[in-house]
Protein backbone atom coordinates (compact mmCIF):
# COMPACT_ATOMS: atom_id res chain seq x y z
CA UNK A 1 0.00 0.00 0.00
CA UNK A 2 1.39 3.37 -0.94
CA UNK A 3 1.68 6.25 1.52
CA UNK A 4 -0.70 9.16 1.31
CA UNK A 5 1.13 12.37 0.66
CA UNK A 6 0.51 15.13 3.20
CA UNK A 7 -0.71 18.24 1.42
CA UNK A 8 1.53 21.26 1.86
CA UNK A 9 0.30 23.94 4.26
CA UNK A 10 -1.49 26.87 2.61
CA UNK A 11 0.80 29.81 1.86
CA UNK A 12 0.86 32.54 4.48
CA UNK A 13 -0.99 35.71 3.64
CA UNK A 14 1.53 38.53 3.19
CA UNK A 15 0.92 42.25 3.23
CA UNK A 16 2.29 44.78 0.74
CA UNK A 17 5.75 44.87 2.40
CA UNK A 18 6.02 41.07 2.43
CA UNK A 19 5.26 40.37 6.11
CA UNK A 20 2.78 37.90 7.51
CA UNK A 21 0.58 38.83 10.46
CA UNK A 22 2.84 37.36 13.19
CA UNK A 23 5.05 40.48 13.71
CA UNK A 24 1.86 42.51 14.17
CA UNK A 25 0.57 40.39 17.04
CA UNK A 26 1.44 40.79 20.71
CA UNK A 27 1.31 38.85 23.93
CA UNK A 28 -1.65 36.91 25.26
CA UNK A 29 -4.21 39.20 26.88
CA UNK A 30 -4.65 39.20 30.67
CA UNK A 31 -7.85 41.26 30.48
CA UNK A 32 -11.27 39.82 31.30
CA UNK A 33 -12.89 37.62 28.66
CA UNK A 34 -15.20 39.79 26.56
CA UNK A 35 -13.50 43.06 27.47
CA UNK A 36 -13.97 45.67 24.72
CA UNK A 37 -10.28 46.54 24.98
CA UNK A 38 -9.40 43.17 23.45
CA UNK A 39 -11.47 44.00 20.37
CA UNK A 40 -9.48 47.22 19.96
CA UNK A 41 -6.21 45.27 20.13
CA UNK A 42 -7.48 42.97 17.37
CA UNK A 43 -8.35 45.97 15.19
CA UNK A 44 -4.87 47.43 15.73
CA UNK A 45 -3.25 44.19 14.55
CA UNK A 46 -5.43 44.13 11.43
CA UNK A 47 -4.99 47.82 10.62
CA UNK A 48 -1.21 47.95 10.82
CA UNK A 49 -0.93 44.67 8.90
CA UNK A 50 -3.29 45.79 6.13
CA UNK A 51 -1.62 49.20 5.79
CA UNK A 52 1.78 47.50 5.48
CA UNK A 53 3.50 49.58 8.16
CA UNK A 54 6.81 48.31 9.51
CA UNK A 55 6.07 47.23 13.11
CA UNK A 56 9.50 48.36 14.34
CA UNK A 57 8.80 51.92 13.16
CA UNK A 58 5.97 52.31 15.69
CA UNK A 59 6.14 53.58 19.29
CA UNK A 60 3.35 52.40 21.61
CA UNK A 61 2.83 54.57 24.70
CA UNK A 62 0.44 54.24 27.64
CA UNK A 63 -0.19 55.27 31.23
CA UNK A 64 -1.72 53.12 33.97
CA UNK A 65 -4.97 51.16 33.98
CA UNK A 66 -6.67 48.29 32.19
CA UNK A 67 -6.43 50.27 28.94
CA UNK A 68 -2.70 50.78 29.36
CA UNK A 69 -2.11 47.04 29.17
CA UNK A 70 -3.38 47.08 25.57
CA UNK A 71 -0.06 47.96 23.84
CA UNK A 72 1.33 44.63 25.05
CA UNK A 73 -1.26 42.84 22.90
CA UNK A 74 -0.30 44.13 19.44
CA UNK A 75 2.89 44.87 17.44
CA UNK A 76 5.36 42.78 19.40
CA UNK A 77 8.25 44.22 17.37
CA UNK A 78 7.37 47.86 18.08
CA UNK A 79 8.91 50.17 20.67
CA UNK A 80 6.85 50.55 23.84
CA UNK A 81 6.74 52.52 27.07
CA UNK A 82 4.27 52.17 29.94
CA UNK A 83 4.46 55.55 31.70
CA UNK A 84 3.13 57.01 34.95
CA UNK A 85 -0.65 57.33 35.43
CA UNK A 86 -1.98 60.12 33.20
CA UNK A 87 1.45 61.12 31.89
CA UNK A 88 1.53 59.38 28.50
CA UNK A 89 1.15 62.72 26.60
CA UNK A 90 4.33 64.15 28.15
CA UNK A 91 6.35 60.98 27.57
CA UNK A 92 5.07 60.79 23.98
CA UNK A 93 6.02 64.43 23.39
CA UNK A 94 9.57 63.72 24.49
CA UNK A 95 9.82 60.59 22.35
CA UNK A 96 8.55 62.42 19.24
CA UNK A 97 10.90 65.35 19.76
CA UNK A 98 13.80 62.92 20.05
CA UNK A 99 12.74 60.90 17.00
CA UNK A 100 10.12 62.40 14.71
CA UNK A 101 10.26 59.36 12.40
CA UNK A 102 8.36 57.19 14.89
CA UNK A 103 4.69 56.49 14.23
CA UNK A 104 3.34 57.02 17.72
CA UNK A 105 0.19 55.46 19.16
CA UNK A 106 -0.99 56.28 22.67
CA UNK A 107 -3.50 53.89 24.21
CA UNK A 108 -5.13 55.28 27.32
CA UNK A 109 -8.38 55.20 29.27
CA UNK A 110 -11.07 57.52 30.55
CA UNK A 111 -9.42 57.68 33.98
CA UNK A 112 -5.95 58.15 32.53
CA UNK A 113 -7.22 60.95 30.24
CA UNK A 114 -10.19 62.69 31.88
CA UNK A 115 -9.13 62.49 35.54
CA UNK A 116 -5.50 62.40 36.65
CA UNK A 117 -4.24 63.13 33.12
CA UNK A 118 -6.67 65.89 32.13
CA UNK A 119 -4.02 68.65 32.27
CA UNK A 120 -1.63 66.65 30.12
CA UNK A 121 -4.43 65.83 27.68
CA UNK A 122 -5.41 69.49 27.22
CA UNK A 123 -1.88 70.68 26.50
CA UNK A 124 -1.33 67.80 24.07
CA UNK A 125 -4.44 69.00 22.21
CA UNK A 126 -3.11 72.56 22.02
CA UNK A 127 0.19 71.39 20.59
CA UNK A 128 -1.28 69.17 17.84
CA UNK A 129 1.22 66.37 18.37
CA UNK A 130 1.47 64.06 15.33
CA UNK A 131 0.18 60.87 16.97
CA UNK A 132 -2.90 58.68 17.37
CA UNK A 133 -4.48 58.97 20.83
CA UNK A 134 -6.94 56.14 21.58
CA UNK A 135 -9.19 56.46 24.63
CA UNK A 136 -10.63 53.12 25.73
CA UNK A 137 -13.68 54.58 27.44
CA UNK A 138 -15.71 52.32 29.77
CA UNK A 139 -16.92 54.93 32.28
CA UNK A 140 -15.39 53.21 35.30
CA UNK A 141 -12.09 52.66 37.09
CA UNK A 142 -11.72 48.97 36.37
CA UNK A 143 -8.53 48.38 38.39
CA UNK A 144 -10.02 49.85 41.58
CA UNK A 145 -13.35 47.98 41.57
CA UNK A 146 -15.58 49.98 39.26
CA UNK A 147 -16.08 53.49 40.65
CA UNK A 148 -17.49 56.05 38.19
CA UNK A 149 -14.90 57.76 36.00
CA UNK A 150 -15.16 61.36 34.81
CA UNK A 151 -16.80 60.25 31.55
CA UNK A 152 -19.76 58.52 33.24
CA UNK A 153 -23.10 59.97 32.14
CA UNK A 154 -25.52 61.63 34.54
CA UNK A 155 -28.04 59.02 35.71
CA UNK A 156 -25.90 55.99 34.87
CA UNK A 157 -25.92 53.27 37.51
CA UNK A 158 -23.03 51.44 39.13
CA UNK A 159 -23.15 47.69 39.59
CA UNK A 160 -23.72 48.40 43.32
CA UNK A 161 -26.78 50.51 42.49
CA UNK A 162 -25.20 53.95 43.05
CA UNK A 163 -26.43 56.61 40.57
CA UNK A 164 -23.99 59.12 39.04
CA UNK A 165 -25.07 62.74 39.60
CA UNK A 166 -22.02 64.53 38.17
CA UNK A 167 -21.70 65.95 34.66
CA UNK A 168 -19.51 63.90 32.30
CA UNK A 169 -16.39 65.12 30.50
CA UNK A 170 -16.72 64.54 26.76
CA UNK A 171 -13.21 63.95 25.42
CA UNK A 172 -14.33 64.46 21.81
CA UNK A 173 -15.69 67.92 22.61
CA UNK A 174 -12.40 68.80 24.29
CA UNK A 175 -10.49 67.50 21.30
CA UNK A 176 -12.49 69.52 18.80
CA UNK A 177 -12.41 72.71 20.87
CA UNK A 178 -8.79 72.68 22.02
CA UNK A 179 -6.81 71.74 18.94
CA UNK A 180 -6.90 68.12 17.78
CA UNK A 181 -7.01 67.99 13.98
CA UNK A 182 -8.90 64.67 13.74
CA UNK A 183 -11.56 63.58 16.23
CA UNK A 184 -13.69 60.44 16.05
CA UNK A 185 -15.86 58.29 18.27
CA UNK A 186 -16.50 54.61 17.80
CA UNK A 187 -17.63 51.46 19.59
CA UNK A 188 -15.36 48.49 20.24
CA UNK A 189 -18.13 46.19 18.98
CA UNK A 190 -18.33 47.92 15.57
CA UNK A 191 -15.48 46.23 13.71
CA UNK A 192 -16.05 47.83 10.30
CA UNK A 193 -16.38 51.41 11.52
CA UNK A 194 -13.50 51.24 14.02
CA UNK A 195 -11.18 49.70 11.42
CA UNK A 196 -11.80 52.51 8.92
CA UNK A 197 -11.43 55.20 11.60
CA UNK A 198 -8.12 53.79 12.84
CA UNK A 199 -6.73 53.59 9.30
CA UNK A 200 -7.62 57.23 8.69
CA UNK A 201 -6.10 58.31 12.01
CA UNK A 202 -2.82 56.52 11.30
CA UNK A 203 -2.62 58.25 7.90
CA UNK A 204 -3.39 61.69 9.36
CA UNK A 205 -0.61 64.24 9.87
CA UNK A 206 -1.49 65.75 13.23
CA UNK A 207 -3.20 64.76 16.44
CA UNK A 208 -5.95 62.16 15.94
CA UNK A 209 -8.12 61.53 19.02
CA UNK A 210 -10.36 58.44 18.99
CA UNK A 211 -12.84 57.94 21.84
CA UNK A 212 -13.83 54.27 21.75
CA UNK A 213 -16.73 53.17 23.93
CA UNK A 214 -15.29 49.92 25.28
CA UNK A 215 -17.60 48.16 27.78
CA UNK A 216 -16.17 46.75 31.01
CA UNK A 217 -17.76 43.31 31.30
CA UNK A 218 -16.89 43.05 35.00
CA UNK A 219 -18.06 46.39 36.40
CA UNK A 220 -20.06 48.28 33.75
CA UNK A 221 -22.04 45.96 31.49
CA UNK A 222 -25.26 45.80 33.52
CA UNK A 223 -28.72 47.32 33.10
CA UNK A 224 -28.55 51.01 33.97
CA UNK A 225 -25.05 51.53 32.56
CA UNK A 226 -24.71 53.84 29.56
CA UNK A 227 -21.38 52.24 28.58
CA UNK A 228 -22.67 48.66 28.31
CA UNK A 229 -22.83 46.58 25.13
CA UNK A 230 -26.63 46.58 25.08
CA UNK A 231 -26.99 50.32 25.75
CA UNK A 232 -24.57 51.38 23.02
CA UNK A 233 -26.10 48.98 20.49
CA UNK A 234 -29.60 50.31 21.28
CA UNK A 235 -28.65 54.02 21.40
CA UNK A 236 -25.87 54.36 18.81
CA UNK A 237 -26.44 56.99 16.15
CA UNK A 238 -24.08 56.40 13.21
CA UNK A 239 -23.23 59.56 11.27
CA UNK A 240 -22.06 57.89 8.07
CA UNK A 241 -20.57 54.83 6.48
CA UNK A 242 -16.81 55.22 6.37
CA UNK A 243 -14.72 54.05 3.44
CA UNK A 244 -10.94 54.40 3.64
CA UNK A 245 -8.83 54.02 0.50
CA UNK A 246 -5.03 53.97 1.07
CA UNK A 247 -2.77 56.02 -1.18
CA UNK A 248 -1.23 52.92 -2.78
CA UNK A 249 -4.57 51.65 -4.13
CA UNK A 250 -6.43 53.03 -7.11
CA UNK A 251 -8.93 55.62 -5.89
CA UNK A 252 -12.25 55.57 -7.73
CA UNK A 253 -15.55 57.26 -7.05
CA UNK A 254 -18.64 55.05 -7.08
CA UNK A 255 -21.06 57.10 -4.98
CA UNK A 256 -23.48 59.54 -6.54
CA UNK A 257 -22.68 63.21 -6.08
CA UNK A 258 -24.32 64.76 -3.06
CA UNK A 259 -24.38 61.51 -1.12
CA UNK A 260 -20.82 61.52 0.18
CA UNK A 261 -18.16 63.78 1.66
CA UNK A 262 -14.56 63.06 0.73
CA UNK A 263 -11.47 64.14 2.66
CA UNK A 264 -8.01 63.78 1.16
CA UNK A 265 -5.49 62.88 3.88
CA UNK A 266 -1.90 64.06 4.03
CA UNK A 267 -0.36 60.89 2.61
CA UNK A 268 -2.74 60.87 -0.36
CA UNK A 269 -5.22 58.39 1.15
CA UNK A 270 -8.91 59.14 0.81
CA UNK A 271 -11.51 59.18 3.57
CA UNK A 272 -14.97 58.84 2.06
CA UNK A 273 -17.98 59.46 4.31
CA UNK A 274 -21.33 58.29 2.97
CA UNK A 275 -24.35 60.02 4.48
CA UNK A 276 -26.71 57.93 6.62
CA UNK A 277 -28.49 59.96 9.29
CA UNK A 278 -27.57 63.47 8.20
CA UNK A 279 -25.25 65.35 5.90
CA UNK A 280 -22.42 65.84 8.39
CA UNK A 281 -19.45 67.95 7.26
CA UNK A 282 -16.45 66.84 9.37
CA UNK A 283 -14.48 69.95 8.39
CA UNK A 284 -17.03 72.21 10.14
CA UNK A 285 -16.01 72.62 13.80
CA UNK A 286 -19.35 74.11 14.89
CA UNK A 287 -21.30 71.30 13.23
CA UNK A 288 -19.06 68.74 14.91
CA UNK A 289 -19.70 70.20 18.36
CA UNK A 290 -23.44 70.52 17.73
CA UNK A 291 -23.91 66.93 16.61
CA UNK A 292 -22.37 65.71 19.89
CA UNK A 293 -24.57 67.99 22.00
CA UNK A 294 -27.71 67.03 20.07
CA UNK A 295 -27.05 63.31 20.49
CA UNK A 296 -26.30 63.69 24.21
CA UNK A 297 -29.56 65.60 24.74
CA UNK A 298 -31.44 62.60 23.29
CA UNK A 299 -29.46 60.03 25.30
CA UNK A 300 -27.73 58.76 22.17
CA UNK A 301 -24.11 57.87 21.44
CA UNK A 302 -23.02 59.44 18.15
CA UNK A 303 -20.23 57.58 16.35
CA UNK A 304 -18.18 58.28 13.25
CA UNK A 305 -15.60 60.77 11.99
CA UNK A 306 -16.65 63.92 13.85
CA UNK A 307 -13.99 66.44 12.85
CA UNK A 308 -11.05 66.72 10.43
CA UNK A 309 -8.75 69.67 9.86
CA UNK A 310 -5.90 69.51 7.38
CA UNK A 311 -2.92 71.74 6.78
CA UNK A 312 -2.24 72.95 10.34
CA UNK A 313 1.32 72.70 11.64
CA UNK A 314 2.13 70.09 14.26
CA UNK A 315 4.36 70.76 17.25
CA UNK A 316 7.25 69.18 15.32
CA UNK A 317 6.73 71.68 12.48
CA UNK A 318 6.42 74.64 14.87
CA UNK A 319 9.69 73.77 16.57
CA UNK A 320 11.43 73.19 13.22
CA UNK A 321 12.80 69.86 14.44
CA UNK A 322 15.38 68.31 12.11
CA UNK A 323 14.50 65.19 10.14
CA UNK A 324 17.09 62.93 11.77
CA UNK A 325 16.54 61.36 15.20
CA UNK A 326 18.31 63.64 17.68
CA UNK A 327 20.23 60.75 19.24
CA UNK A 328 21.98 60.14 15.90
CA UNK A 329 23.28 63.69 15.51
CA UNK A 330 27.01 64.31 16.03
CA UNK A 331 28.15 66.53 18.88
CA UNK A 332 29.11 69.26 16.41
CA UNK A 333 25.40 69.71 15.55
CA UNK A 334 23.93 69.60 19.03
CA UNK A 335 26.53 71.56 21.03
CA UNK A 336 26.62 75.28 20.23
CA UNK A 337 30.04 76.85 19.80
CA UNK A 338 31.36 79.85 21.76
CA UNK A 339 30.05 82.31 19.15
CA UNK A 340 26.48 81.03 19.51
CA UNK A 341 26.70 81.15 23.31
CA UNK A 342 28.05 84.69 23.20
CA UNK A 343 25.16 85.76 20.95
CA UNK A 344 22.62 84.21 23.36
CA UNK A 345 24.21 86.00 26.30
CA UNK A 346 24.12 89.31 24.46
CA UNK A 347 20.41 88.85 23.74
CA UNK A 348 19.71 88.26 27.44
CA UNK A 349 21.54 91.34 28.70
Amino acid sequence: MGTIATPPPPPKKLNRIGLDVLPYKGGKTTLCAGCGHNSISERMIEVFFELGIQPWSVAKMSGIGCSSKTPAYFLNQAHGFNSVHGRAPAVSTGALLANRTLRTVVVTGDGDTASIGIGQFMHMLRRNLPLVYIIENNGVYGLTKGQFSATADVGSKQKSGVINEMQPIDCCLLGIELGATMVARSFSGDKKQLTSILKACISHKGLAVVDVISPCVTFNDHEGSTKSYSYVKDHETVLHEIDYVPYYEEISVDIAEGESHEVRLHDGSLLRLKKIEKDHDPTDKTMARNVIHEAAAKGEVVTGMLYVESGRDTLIDMLNVVDEPLATLPQSRVQPGPEALAMIMDELR
